[in-house]
């Protein structure tokens, strides 16, 4: 008696709650390179990956230009430049960043998306709860992120997971290198540290950008807010996937609750 879907967004009108607070896989994890029988881990990205264009163009443009410029982030920015990018995104307008735009603009730009969205990456109503992680220390807090984690709306968590992945990878690139002739390779000099003081603020908001006391945080939540982004910087390769018995409970709901999702997520397979 399930009706035939073929898109996700089909299934609006009976939403299921379970696959929006825990979205399963994305579409190269459904693909026939997966081992049949072989139980591995899903990634909690939903079935439709959720970024917004401005975050992936940003995240892209850096990762191809500005792993190697030292100080990223913290370096100062055209201000002029960067309003105008953000007027041209803001407009809907198809901008195409190339290596003729300033890695800093552009690293001011992304910084400035983070800061100034209506509702934080991580969503307030969750603040206390992520910084109450800062006091824990190896499996429990890992495991204690890991489940708040699957609380952000899909969206949230996509993009969340798109910023840690780059910024991952600034701080693999933060020490200096050489190169196979022995030539020295400058590092950015950004560590995971680092990068979890510069962001940690715009993710974890306690109150609104202009409000009273949006810009007062105490010592001891400023310390935590980057201790926590530096968990999550470090560990996000392990903290977005679901592990095969979870999934399997999940599964197991929805038959009983939503099962014409059951029969989309089959079908992909």
């Amino acid at each position: 008696g399930a009706m035939s879907v073929d898109s996700i967004t089909d299934l609006s009108d009976n939403a299921s709650e379970l696959l929006e607070a825990l979205q399963l896989s994305h579409p190269q994890e459904l693909g026939p390179r997966r081992s049949r029988g072989k139980k591995k881990p899903l990634s909690l990205n939903p079935i439709s990956w959720q970024v917004p264009r401005i975050v992936e163009r940003c995240c892209t443009h850096l990762e191809m230009h500005g792993l190697q410029t030292v100080g990223i982030f913290r370096v100062g920015s055209s201000k002029k430049r960067v309003q105008q990018l953000r007027e041209e995104f803001d407009r809907g307008l198809d901008v195409f960043l190339d290596e003729h735009q300033s890695v800093h603009d552009v690293a001011a730009l992304l910084k400035e998306f983070l800061r100034d969205m209506p509702d934080p990456l991580i969503p307030r109503e969750l603040y206390g709860a992520f910084l109450s992680t800062a006091t824990m220390e190896g499996p429990a807090q890992l495991d204690t992120l890991q489940l708040l984690l699957f609380l952000l709306p899909p969206c949230h968590s996509d993009t969340l997971l798109r910023l840690l992945r780059f910024l991952g990878e600034v701080a693999r690139h933060a020490e200096s290198s050489w190169d196979p002739e022995g030539r020295e390779i400058p590092g950015n000099k950004m560590t995971a540290s680092n990068l979890a003081t510069v962001f940690g603020p715009n993710i974890l908001q306690k109150e609104k950008p202009g409000e009273k006391d949006a810009g007062a945080l105490n010592f001891e939540d400023s310390a935590a807010i980057i201790l926590v982004l530096q968990r999550l910087i470090e560990h996000h390769h392990s903290l977005f996937m679901v592990s095969p018995e979870t999934q399997c409970d999940v599964l197991r709901r929805l038959f009983q609750t939503d099962p014409d999702v059951i029969e989309y997520l089959l079908r992909r397979k």
